[in-house]
């Protein structure tokens, strides 16, 4: 994991306090132990560019401040070929990262496709503040280490556990949009956005069909290429669904040595097809079963407070502790990989829950979006959501509207922050977050994409001998309303086979979705003991009422609460809870 800072006086030189102040906090703002970090610095009068790192070396990639002509470059992320660092920062390269780039008297920052490595910015009376952890911009231009929440801003982590829209929980602190870039010369701030591409229309025959498909499936294999110089095989973490099926064929097709992993119990869905496909394209796979009582009637799970601290750290109150982010573990060059975000070749959330496509219902999709659980809000946090959903509202297409919000905000928000966990114990391979990629595929259709038949042929395309393993879950979206005869893109007359359930003897059961009343009780004590913290924006008899029974009705929700109420009351920055027990939560009776 890389963080930079950058910093450019209004006039004259930065303060040394201001540099003090900002070598001082990053042992705060970055969530790894101290004696890992690194760091490298450039200044020139008026212009201060900082980057710190838990990576061993730099040999695979650019230095951390690398020199190119009269300036010094910074990646935080990867480039799929690390020469482009010359071109930087150009968004068009491949690889998932942001740029930072300093010069005699210039700074700037910019943000690749999705965002998915952020650049937040502040301002002071004297001083621009840019950089890549929205905590460490927030200290450094406070110079202090009293936090100003923007409490306002928290009402979407509240309603759906990340945020939609540009602020941050601190107050003063702004994300760059997608495809932006940030400018300080002279002292002043130009920012430029490039708009998303536009989708072209669906394809009108086969051939055209194919033509997509290969250019998507070329980018998709310039992202893993590389890996074959690996030294290893790369361990994919793989699952009974859709996206990270299409990563094991793609390492496949592109002859990358590869095993998976699946989290889960022997009879998850997940765990088996896992198995079937791991079988069918012959690697390895290995089970990792979550920790369960000598019974096997209940799991063990950390205490919600640890949960959430390590969560805060970790995400900068950008994440929800619903959300299972992966602990600190020493930094490895191992190459990994999952299907995080693969939803962007389905034309994004959208997928997930929509079968209505007219205008009144993606309009009532969106307006759900921002404005979720309205009755549980006040009418202050209702009235911020309802202004953040209007320029969404206002778009002619509202398809293409759904699409850019996923990439905005559940990938560019969500997605950006979650991540963050991984990064920091190794450099995850990640081909949905390419840029090619992703510019690749806002280029399709949305409904086409929509309709599931562009992954279902990427799948084919790199490996045929998984056609007869089935998907978990839902049936594809593309074979909704076809009977006997099929279309005759499809390979011969083959018929996808029928998914199979998402609870399979019960082993689809989650902790987190049936919490159980011990688990309950704790989100409980929390939440309600913390409601003057959160009255700004919640009405707090809905949210009592939401804890009155025994078992939380809405856990996601309930853990979105608790995230922000820890926030809210100094949980972090702060030192890491001790002395939590463990909580079990049982299973359901299936009897009852």
């Amino acid at each position: 994991m890389r963080v930079y800072l950058g910093l450019a006086a209004k006039a004259g030189d930065i303060p040394d306090r201001v540099l003090a102040r900002a070598r001082s906090v990053i042992e705060t703002a970055f969530p790894v132990p101290p004696e890992v970090i690194r760091g490298r610095e450039w200044h020139r009068p008026g212009v201060s560019l900082l980057a710190w790192t838990n990576e061993p070396d730099d040999s695979r990639r650019p230095t951390l401040l690398h020199p190119v002509g009269d300036r010094v470059v910074g990646v935080n992320g990867h480039l799929a070929d690390p020469r482009d660092v010359v071109r930087l920062p150009d968004d068009s390269v491949g690889g998932c990262f942001s740029a930072w780039v300093a010069r005699e008297g210039e700074l700037s920052a910019a943000t690749a496709i999705n965002r998915v490595c952020p650049v937040f910015y502040a301002e002071t009376p004297g001083l621009h503040v840019i950089g890549s952890r929205a905590l460490l911009v927030h200290l450094v231009a406070r110079e202090d280490d009293r936090i100003a929440f923007d409490v306002l801003a928290l009402q979407s982590m509240a309603r759906q556990g990340f945020f939609l829209s540009d602020e941050t929980p601190y107050l003063g602190v702004t994300a760059l949009r997608p495809s932006s870039r940030i400018d300080i010369r002279g002292g002043r701030r130009t920012i430029t956005e490039t708009p998303l591409p536009e989708a072209a229309p669906p394809p009108a025959s086969a051939r055209l069909k194919r033509k997509a498909i290969d250019e998507l499936a070329e980018a998709l294999l310039a992202t893993v290429e590389p890996l074959r110089d690996a030294g290893e095989p790369v361990n994919l973490a793989l699952t009974g669904g859709r996206d990270t099926r299409i990563l094991a064929a793609l390492l496949h097709a592109a002859r990358v040595p590869f095993r998976v992993t699946t989290n889960g119990l022997d009879t998850h869905p997940d765990v088996i097809l896992a198995g079937r496909i791991a079988a069918r394209l012959g690697v390895e796979h290995t089970v990792i079963p979550p920790q369960q009582t000598a019974s096997k009637d209940a799991v063990v799970v950390e205490h919600p407070l640890a949960r959430a601290w390590e969560t805060l750290r970790t995400c900068e109150g950008m994440t929800s502790a619903y959300e299972s982010i992966v602990s600190y573990l020493p930094y490895s060059g191992k190459p990994t990989m999952s299907g995080q975000s693969g939803e962007t070749l389905r034309a994004g959330s959208l997928n997930l829950l929509q079968t209505d496509l007219s205008d009144k219902a993606l309009l009532k999709r969106i307006d759900t979006t921002f404005v979720k659980d309205a009755g549980l809000f006040s009418a202050a946090a209702n009235e911020h959501a309802r202004e953040l959903a209007r320029p969404w509202r206002e778009r002619p297409d509202r398809l293409e509207a759904l699409d850019h919000i996923y990439i905005w905000y559940k990938v560019g928000r969500w997605q950006a922050s979650a991540r963050a966990g991984s990064l920091r114990r190794g450099d995850p391979v990640r081909p949905f977050l390419d840029n090619r990629v992703v510019r690749a595929a806002l280029g399709l259709d949305q409904g086409w994409r929509l309709s599931e038949e562009v992954i279902y042929r990427l799948i084919l395309r790199f490996a045929p001998k998984l056609r007869d393993v089935p998907i978990e879950g839902k049936p594809w979206r593309f074979t909704q309303g076809l009977r006997k005869r099929w279309p005759h893109w499809l390979t011969g007359q083959h018929v996808p086979p029928p998914p199979m359930p998402t609870v399979a003897t019960g082993g689809g059961w989650s902790w987190r979705t049936s919490p159980g009343p011990e688990l309950s009780a704790i989100l409980r004590e929390q939440v309600l003991g913390s409601l003057d913290a959160l009255e700004p924006i919640v009405n707090p008899d809905e949210v009592r009422a939401l804890f009155a029974g025994p078992v939380v009705a809405k856990p996601a929700l309930a853990w979105h609460l608790y995230t922000v109420s820890t926030l809210l009351t100094g949980v972090y920055p702060g030192k890491e809870p001790e002395g939590l027990e463990p909580v079990t939560v049982a299973r359901p009776d299936p009897g009852r």
